[in-house]
C-alpha cells in the first residue's frame, strides 16, 4: 500500500496511507491540486492524480449540465446515477424543485459520483 505526505505549508508532515488521504478528501483539506509525496519514491503529485482519490467527473462540468439541462437529468446521468436521471427526466426535475436542490449540491460540491468520490 501506498504512504503518502500532504506538502500543505503549515500542516505537519504525517505518513498517510490511502484510507488516510481519502478521509483529508472528504473532510475537504485536499483538493486535486494539493500536492502530496510518495513516501517510497520521494516523487511529487497532485493529489487529483492519484487513482481512487478524486473521481474522474468534473466539478464544473457537473455544474453547467445541471444549470443548463439538469431539468432533464442529465447532470445525474453524467455522474453515474442512471435511474435517478430517468426519473428526473420524467418529472422535468421533479417540477423544478430536484433541479434546483441538484444545482445546490454541486454548486456547494456535496454531491458526489457514483463511486462515492469527491469531484474534481
Amino acid at each position: 500500500m501506498n504512504q503518502w505526505t500532504v506538502l500543505i505549508p503549515g500542516y505537519d508532515t504525517q505518513v498517510l496511507d490511502n484510507n488516510q488521504l481519502r478521509a483529508m478528501v472528504d473532510a475537504k483539506l485536499v483538493t486535486p491540486n494539493t500536492m502530496v509525496r510518495d513516501v517510497n519514491t520521494g516523487n511529487a503529485f497532485s493529489a487529483g492524480t492519484i487513482p481512487g482519490l478524486f473521481s474522474d467527473k468534473e466539478w464544473m462540468t457537473s455544474l453547467l449540465l445541471s444549470v443548463f439541462v439538469g431539468s432533464f437529468g442529465v447532470d445525474r446521468f453524467y455522474l453515474g446515477y442512471t435511474t435517478e436521471g430517468i426519473l428526473k427526466l420524467l418529472t422535468g426535475g421533479g417540477c423544478g424543485i430536484w433541479w434546483l436542490v441538484d444545482v445546490i449540491l454541486i454548486a456547494t460540491r456535496q454531491l458526489k459520483d457514483k463511486n462515492g468520490l469527491t469531484l474534481k
